[in-house]
């Protein structure tokens, strides 16, 4: 079974770094990524994916229009099955404390460490087999 994880992201260079860093879990299968260029695009597309199901998010905090920020308690409340990862390019205390009140399960700062997310994709993974 394969399962999806939706990354949010503003930044048209995102996708190409994710699918890199993650090309050999996509080509065998293991796991899907889905890319939305805004928090409303991400809302509408977890609000679809229920088959194969959606394991993660993992979203950027700044963006224009909706932040990630904003976008978090819609989609817990929408999809309150599926943990999300904040993403940003500001690790203080004060932005985790945001993010974590707001429904996510951790934050990564930018430059993404990918040893990290990739373990914590592995522990959302071990779920679902």
């Amino acid at each position: 079974m394969s399962v999806y994880i939706l990354v949010v992201d503003d930044e048209p260079d995102v996708e190409e770094l994710f699918r890199q860093q993650f090309r050999r879990d996509l080509k065998s299968g293991r796991f899907t990524m889905e890319f939305a260029p805004s928090a409303p695009a991400a809302l509408v597309r977890a609000a679809e994916i229920r088959d194969p199901p959606l394991i993660l998010i993992l979203s950027d905090i700044n963006m224009p229009g909706m932040s990630g920020l904003e976008m978090l308690p819609k989609v817990r409340a929408e999809r309150p099955d599926v943990p999300v990862i904040m993403i940003t390019a500001y690790g203080d205390a004060e932005t985790r404390r945001k993010a974590i009140e707001r429904g996510a399960v951790g934050l990564l700062t930018k430059p993404i460490d990918f040893a990290l997310l990739r373990h914590e994709i592995d522990a959302r993974l071990v779920e679902w087999i």
